[in-house]
Protein backbone atom coordinates (compact mmCIF):
# COMPACT_ATOMS: atom_id res chain seq x y z
CA UNK A 1 0.00 0.00 0.00
CA UNK A 2 0.97 3.59 -1.36
CA UNK A 3 1.09 6.14 1.44
CA UNK A 4 -1.55 9.14 1.59
CA UNK A 5 -1.24 12.05 -0.45
CA UNK A 6 0.40 15.08 1.50
CA UNK A 7 -1.31 18.27 2.08
CA UNK A 8 -0.27 19.61 -0.87
CA UNK A 9 -2.95 17.60 -2.45
CA UNK A 10 -5.61 18.47 -0.83
CA UNK A 11 -7.14 21.35 -3.08
CA UNK A 12 -10.72 21.54 -3.49
CA UNK A 13 -11.33 19.26 -6.98
CA UNK A 14 -9.06 16.64 -5.39
CA UNK A 15 -11.19 16.72 -1.66
CA UNK A 16 -15.07 17.20 -3.46
CA UNK A 17 -14.25 13.94 -5.24
CA UNK A 18 -12.26 12.34 -2.37
CA UNK A 19 -15.87 13.35 -0.43
CA UNK A 20 -17.98 11.99 -3.21
CA UNK A 21 -16.62 8.84 -2.61
CA UNK A 22 -19.07 8.54 0.65
CA UNK A 23 -23.00 8.41 -0.49
CA UNK A 24 -25.36 10.59 1.54
CA UNK A 25 -29.26 10.69 0.91
CA UNK A 26 -30.81 14.34 0.29
CA UNK A 27 -32.85 16.28 2.23
CA UNK A 28 -35.58 19.16 1.44
CA UNK A 29 -35.21 22.00 3.86
CA UNK A 30 -38.26 24.60 3.86
CA UNK A 31 -40.02 27.34 5.41
CA UNK A 32 -42.24 29.91 4.75
CA UNK A 33 -40.25 33.34 5.43
CA UNK A 34 -41.92 36.79 4.92
CA UNK A 35 -44.87 35.61 2.94
CA UNK A 36 -42.76 33.03 0.77
CA UNK A 37 -41.27 29.65 0.72
CA UNK A 38 -38.12 29.26 0.50
CA UNK A 39 -35.86 26.41 0.44
CA UNK A 40 -32.65 24.22 -0.53
CA UNK A 41 -31.31 20.92 -0.80
CA UNK A 42 -28.56 19.33 1.11
CA UNK A 43 -27.09 16.49 1.25
CA UNK A 44 -25.25 16.60 4.55
CA UNK A 45 -28.07 15.73 6.42
CA UNK A 46 -27.39 13.73 9.89
CA UNK A 47 -29.32 11.99 12.88
CA UNK A 48 -27.39 13.79 15.56
CA UNK A 49 -29.25 12.31 19.23
CA UNK A 50 -32.50 10.75 20.82
CA UNK A 51 -32.29 12.97 23.43
CA UNK A 52 -32.94 15.75 22.83
CA UNK A 53 -34.07 14.89 19.55
CA UNK A 54 -31.35 16.46 16.88
CA UNK A 55 -30.45 16.28 13.47
CA UNK A 56 -28.08 18.53 11.31
CA UNK A 57 -26.72 19.58 7.98
CA UNK A 58 -24.48 21.86 7.40
CA UNK A 59 -24.55 24.67 4.58
CA UNK A 60 -22.22 26.74 2.80
CA UNK A 61 -21.29 30.14 4.44
CA UNK A 62 -21.74 31.54 0.83
CA UNK A 63 -25.24 30.61 0.69
CA UNK A 64 -27.68 32.93 -0.49
CA UNK A 65 -30.80 31.17 1.11
CA UNK A 66 -29.79 30.38 4.19
CA UNK A 67 -29.61 33.90 5.99
CA UNK A 68 -33.52 34.23 5.08
CA UNK A 69 -34.06 30.59 5.83
CA UNK A 70 -32.63 30.67 9.16
CA UNK A 71 -34.81 33.53 10.11
CA UNK A 72 -37.66 31.40 10.10
CA UNK A 73 -39.08 30.03 13.49
CA UNK A 74 -39.57 26.76 12.20
CA UNK A 75 -37.90 24.78 9.24
CA UNK A 76 -39.74 21.86 7.59
CA UNK A 77 -36.97 18.48 6.73
CA UNK A 78 -37.93 16.16 4.09
CA UNK A 79 -35.89 13.18 3.46
CA UNK A 80 -36.24 12.84 -0.48
CA UNK A 81 -37.27 9.70 -2.09
CA UNK A 82 -35.53 7.66 -5.17
CA UNK A 83 -38.09 9.19 -7.65
CA UNK A 84 -37.20 13.36 -6.88
CA UNK A 85 -33.73 13.69 -8.76
CA UNK A 86 -35.56 16.03 -10.47
CA UNK A 87 -37.00 17.60 -7.84
CA UNK A 88 -33.56 18.22 -6.20
CA UNK A 89 -31.88 19.76 -9.43
CA UNK A 90 -35.09 22.01 -9.03
CA UNK A 91 -34.13 23.01 -5.59
CA UNK A 92 -30.97 23.61 -6.07
CA UNK A 93 -32.11 25.98 -8.98
CA UNK A 94 -33.37 29.28 -9.22
CA UNK A 95 -34.84 30.34 -6.05
CA UNK A 96 -38.07 32.12 -7.49
CA UNK A 97 -38.75 28.59 -9.09
CA UNK A 98 -37.93 25.98 -6.55
CA UNK A 99 -40.69 25.31 -5.36
CA UNK A 100 -43.44 25.49 -8.80
CA UNK A 101 -45.89 22.41 -9.09
CA UNK A 102 -44.60 20.14 -6.39
CA UNK A 103 -46.94 19.01 -3.71
CA UNK A 104 -46.24 20.99 0.02
CA UNK A 105 -47.60 21.69 3.15
CA UNK A 106 -46.93 24.13 5.75
CA UNK A 107 -47.41 23.76 9.75
CA UNK A 108 -49.18 26.83 11.21
CA UNK A 109 -45.45 27.93 12.50
CA UNK A 110 -44.28 27.96 8.82
CA UNK A 111 -42.79 24.49 8.74
CA UNK A 112 -42.71 23.71 4.97
CA UNK A 113 -42.48 20.01 3.65
CA UNK A 114 -43.01 18.21 0.74
CA UNK A 115 -46.23 15.87 0.15
CA UNK A 116 -44.26 12.84 -0.88
CA UNK A 117 -40.93 12.77 1.08
CA UNK A 118 -39.53 9.73 2.99
CA UNK A 119 -39.61 10.96 5.89
CA UNK A 120 -40.72 15.00 6.85
CA UNK A 121 -39.49 16.77 10.19
CA UNK A 122 -41.12 19.78 12.03
CA UNK A 123 -37.77 21.50 13.83
CA UNK A 124 -36.21 24.63 14.43
CA UNK A 125 -32.56 26.09 14.87
CA UNK A 126 -30.98 24.23 18.00
CA UNK A 127 -27.68 25.33 17.22
CA UNK A 128 -25.10 26.41 14.66
CA UNK A 129 -21.40 25.70 14.14
CA UNK A 130 -18.68 27.48 12.43
CA UNK A 131 -16.88 25.17 10.55
CA UNK A 132 -14.45 26.50 8.09
CA UNK A 133 -16.66 27.35 4.85
CA UNK A 134 -19.39 25.51 6.27
CA UNK A 135 -21.83 26.04 8.99
CA UNK A 136 -23.37 23.31 10.83
CA UNK A 137 -26.77 23.25 11.78
CA UNK A 138 -28.12 21.58 14.33
CA UNK A 139 -31.83 21.15 14.11
CA UNK A 140 -34.41 20.60 17.38
CA UNK A 141 -37.16 17.97 16.33
CA UNK A 142 -40.74 19.00 17.19
CA UNK A 143 -42.92 16.72 14.95
CA UNK A 144 -41.94 13.27 12.50
CA UNK A 145 -43.75 11.44 10.15
CA UNK A 146 -42.60 8.93 8.47
CA UNK A 147 -44.17 6.99 4.73
CA UNK A 148 -42.12 3.72 4.33
CA UNK A 149 -42.70 3.85 0.60
CA UNK A 150 -39.42 3.94 -1.67
CA UNK A 151 -35.83 3.92 -1.50
CA UNK A 152 -33.75 7.49 -0.60
CA UNK A 153 -32.67 9.50 -3.08
CA UNK A 154 -28.91 8.73 -2.89
CA UNK A 155 -26.23 11.38 -3.45
CA UNK A 156 -22.65 10.18 -4.85
CA UNK A 157 -20.00 10.99 -6.95
CA UNK A 158 -21.99 14.40 -7.95
CA UNK A 159 -24.65 12.53 -9.09
CA UNK A 160 -28.05 10.72 -8.14
CA UNK A 161 -28.97 7.59 -7.88
CA UNK A 162 -31.02 5.15 -6.03
CA UNK A 163 -30.14 1.76 -3.83
CA UNK A 164 -30.52 -1.23 -5.78
CA UNK A 165 -32.87 -3.73 -3.67
CA UNK A 166 -30.59 -6.94 -3.89
CA UNK A 167 -27.91 -4.51 -2.41
CA UNK A 168 -29.91 -3.98 0.90
CA UNK A 169 -29.54 -6.33 3.77
CA UNK A 170 -30.05 -6.17 8.00
CA UNK A 171 -27.95 -7.17 10.23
Amino acid sequence: MTGLTTNQDLDPRRLREAFGAFPTGVVAVAAEVDGRITGLAASSFTSVSLEPPLVSFSIATASKTWPDLRRAGHLGLTVLADHHGAVCRQLAGDPEQRFAGLALSATELGAVTLDDGLARFDCSVYREVEAGDHVIVLLRLHAVEHADTAGPLVFHRSGFSRLAESSLFRV
